[in-house]
Formats: structure tokens, sequence, C-alpha cells
């Protein structure tokens, strides 16, 4: 999970400037005996493609699977060389660097001091639709030798996201608007990001795109009074750990109770970690917004 979401915002605005994996880049030599993930999402993906007993260190954040994880920990935020290139030591070798490094977010310039003292590094940062997030569950496996596992898992998703978008019934005469919150401060997101395209991909009409502008990156800062205005059929909220917001907290401010989204029993609280990453666990979150839109649609009191 982001810490905040300016940090978020910053992630994905250099992630703007830099492109993503390509599978001739992701060739690897030989498989690699020590990894290092300062990437939550890339822990993910190395784990659920059985890359995990390669993985000796993740960064602070990195909590998913719930067990088997390194006791090692590096602060993706502010890495240092030394800390890094360390990790591979043991009594028998006292200066084995790691052979992948792979970050999502070039922190204090670690990817060139990386490279410069010969250690291999892969940024994978967010991507901004399926595509991408699935290429690089696919870079990952051909990295670290795990390339059909890592297909079958992207194969997987894919089919996941195809079946949940044709299971959602036409809707005719029927407009799902939805406000979809990343912190209280009513930081939001659009169709243009990850996230919002698989809104889209639901029909769901989202009430940033119309307030989104080129500084904010797909991510604005909605005002209350524009939420309250738009009047969402359909609020899901990213802040439930970080923030513990639920559909009691939402209800409580100022004006939300008259909200179609708060009258109908229509507030979605999802899990912040699966929220805001795009790796195994995206078929969980496609179901779960799949499923909610599905409830909505057949909810009378939004329609009546």
């Amino acid at each position: 999970m982001f810490r905040s979401l300016r940090l978020a915002l910053a992630l994905f605005l250099s992630a703007l400037a830099l492109p993503l994996i390509t599978a001739s880049v992701a060739a690897a030599a030989a498989k690699p005996g020590c990894v290092v993930s300062l990437s939550p999402t890339a822990t993910e993906t190395l784990f659920a493609i059985g890359a995990g007993p390669q993985v000796q260190a993740v960064d602070k954040d990195s909590d998913y699977p719930t067990s088997g994880l390194p006791n090692k920990r590096i602060d993706s935020l502010n890495p240092s060389v030394e800390a890094v290139i360390g990790i591979c030591k043991t009594t028998a070798n006292h200066s084995a660097k790691p052979d992948l490094v792979v970050i999502s977010y070039d922190a204090n310039q670690i990817k060139e001091k990386l490279t410069a003292v010969g250690v291999k590094v892969v940024e994978q940062d967010a991507p901004s639709n399926v595509a991408g997030a699935l290429a690089q569950i696919e870079a990952l496996g051909k990295l670290t030798g795990h390339v059909k596992s890592a297909d079958a898992l992207a194969a997987s998703i894919k089919a996941t996201i195809s079946n949940d978008i044709a299971s959602v019934p036409k809707h005719p005469g029927k407009t799902l608007t939805a406000y979809y919150e990343l912190e209280p401060d009513y930081y939001s997101l659009t169709s243009s990001t990850f996230v919002g395209s698989l809104l889209k991909s639901l029909g769901v009409v989202n009430i940033a795109d119309a307030e989104n502008t080129t500084a904010d990156a797909g991510y604005p800062q909605l005002s209350a009074e524009y939420i309250l205005s738009a009047n969402p059929k359909m609020i899901f909220l990213a802040d439930t750990i970080c923030c513990r917001a639920s559909a009691s907290t939402v209800a409580k401010r100022p004006g939300f109770s008259k909200i179609a989204a708060v009258k109908d029993a229509e507030v979605i609280g999802l899990n912040d970690d699966v929220a805001s990453r795009w790796g195994p666990r995206l078929s969980v979150l496609m179901n779960e917004l799949t499923a909610s839109v599905k409830g909505a649609l057949k909810n009378p009191k939004l329609w009546k």
C-alpha cells in the first residue's frame, strides 16, 4: 500500500517518462539465485510464479503473501547501495551481490548507482492498463526462470477480467456514476488510470473524469461540493486500512448522507493493498469491482 497519495502521485508521474519492460529487455541469461524486491507488487508476483525461494530481501511495505517473506527488509523510499549489495553476503561469500533487483520507484537514483557497481536492476512502474500489468508479470517470469508459471498467471488474470466484463448485463437507460476515493481528502482517480480503466470496462461513468487536468496526471483532488453535486450512485473506498474510511464515516461527512450511494447502500470498502497493486491479486480486485457493479444495477432504490 502506498504510504500516502502524494507519494503515489510521484510514482505515477515518474512512470510517464519510463517505458515498460519489453520481452527482449527481460530475457535473463541465467536463473538468478538472489533477488531483491523493492516493490510490493513485484514481491507478490515473484512469490505467485514460484520465485519466492530466490527472493532474499523485500521492501518494508511488502506484506503479501502473509507468510514466507524474507526477514531482510530495505526502505524502498530511502535505499542505499550498501544495504542492497550486502543482502546476499554469506560466511562463504562475503562479496556476493544480488543477481536481480526489482524496483517500482527510483528513489535516491538507486537504479543508476546499483547498475554502476554491476547489479542488474529492472524498474516496473505502475502501468496504465491491463496489458501493461500482464507484461510485467511475464517479464518477471523471464527474468527469474519461471516463464511457464508467469505466462499462466497472466493468462488467468486476463481471462478473469474478460469474463467479468462479459458478465455485466446490458443496462440501457441506467447511467452508473461512481466516485473512487484514494484518501479522505477527496483525492480520486480517472478512467485514464489503471484502476479507472477497469471501472470503465464495466460501464462505470467516473465522476472524476470531468475534473481532471494535465497537471493531475489522472489523480485529481475533488472537492466535497463537487462530489455532492455529482451525486454518484456508487462510492468505492480504497482507504479503509490507511484511514479507516467506511460507509458509516462517509455518511457522517457534511451533506454526504444525501448522496445516492450513501442513501442506497452502495458504498463499497476495498482493501487498500489490493486496490493499489497490479500483480496476482488483480483478479481479486476485478471480481470485487464487478460484483459491486452488478449489485448496483440490481438495486431498485438506485433506479426508482
